[in-house]
């Protein structure tokens, strides 16, 4: 940052000083130092603007703007039949002059990513199925429930796996926090066991982006010069990445798609494993951690039974079951949902069938 300041204030000194010393104005030196200044401003604006535009747009709207200043003269040319000295014909020359190259810039600029390499080498390559990329993240690596999903089938695709990745897992690995070392090797672990399975297809890629430090935006970067997908589990990624346009599989979404759904009235087996905050109430946990109540089951605890379903409430944290416990030989009554009330303070309670509250 510090090299950019001075490059700029070495650009302003020296375009003020030029205007200081030709005066392309009338008025006198401070009248031109002025002008010198708007004018380095209006530059230093646009170069902030176009630092954070790819540079494969920018080439695109300079061969955009000279094919199109081409084109402009050319029809200049053609039209030296016309009286130059009549001033509509005048218009017309400035018009096209102007037109054309602000045309060619505009499209240029829009369409700069078919002069990306990836782009370039796919117009001479054989016209075939195209390649899906499925680049992972340290986070999915490390959680290591792609390996299951893999194993499955149901990730379909080339599997990338970038160089900077590696190097972060091994950073990780090599750690002198206990924790993050065994996070680290068991990411590393991961990897492995995909690489031998049979039918899944891992490329380690070079391809790196030196100026951009951040590994999330080099893996969107990445995503976006292969046309590939991302797969995370990491929240932040996932909404940069959809704001940058580059699409997402998110492994704890798949999660969540895939809990059980249950309805009132149901019967589930579940293991009652400790006692709730109300009275009677018991707690179980399912095999995708879904926080189950269960009413009347608090002396049942460490012991499997069975309950009925009165509601379900989904939160913001996930998905709660409530439930009864019902005796052998109990008369079974129609399952009320709980409803959801406010205590003394605004905070919301659940009143389950039985009338206790969580």
């Amino acid at each position: 940052m510090a090299w950019f300041a001075l490059a700029r204030v070495l650009f302003v000194s020296a375009v003020a000083y030029a205007a200081a010393e030709l005066e392309p104005l009338p008025g006198g030196v401070p009248v031109n130092i002025g002008f010198a200044l708007g004018l380095a401003a209006l530059v230093v604006l646009l170069e902030s603007r176009l630092r954070e535009t790819s540079v494969a747009r920018v080439l695109g709207a300079l061969i955009g703007c000279a094919i199109g200043l081409g084109l402009a003269r050319a029809i200049g040319a053609g039209l030296f039949w016309a009286n130059i000295s009549d001033q509509r014909v005048e218009f017309l020359h400035s018009f096209i002059l102007i037109v054309l190259p602000y045309l060619g810039l505009v499209l240029g600029g829009k369409h700069g990513e078919w002069l990306e390499p990836a782009r370039l080498i796919g117009l001479f390559r054989a016209a075939g199925p195209t390649r899906r990329y499925r680049i992972l993240d340290t986070s999915v690596i490390i959680d290591g429930r792609i390996a299951d999903v893999c194993e499955t089938g149901f990730v379909d695709g080339t599997l990338v796996i970038p160089q900077f990745v590696l190097r972060e897992l091994q950073l990780v690995a090599d750690s002198g926090d206990s924790l993050k070392r065994n996070r680290g090797r068991r990411g590393l672990d991961i990897l492995h066991k995909i690489q031998k399975m049979s039918g899944v297809e891992v490329m380690i890629s070079d391809v790196d982006f030196p100026e951009v430090r951040e590994v999330d935006l080099k893996l969107i970067e990445l995503a976006r010069t292969l046309q590939g997908k991302i797969v995370t589990n990491d929240f932040n990624l996932n909404k940069v990445a959809q704001l940058r346009g580059v699409e997402v599989l998110n492994v704890n979404e798949l999660a969540n798609s895939l809990k059980p759904v249950v309805l009132p009235g149901e019967v589930m087996k579940v293991f009652i494993l400790k006692e709730g905050k109300e009275y009677s109430q018991g707690v179980a946990y399912l095999d995708d951690g879904t926080m189950v109540v269960a009413d009347n089951a608090r002396r049942m605890i460490g012991k499997t039974i069975d309950i009925i379903v009165t509601s379900v409430l989904q939160t913001t944290a996930g998905k709660m079951i409530f439930g009864r416990y019902v005796e052998s030989g109990t008369v079974v009554q129609p399952a009320a949902p709980a409803a959801v009330e406010s205590d003394d303070n605004g905070r919301a309670r659940v009143r389950s069938a039985s009338g206790s509250q969580t």
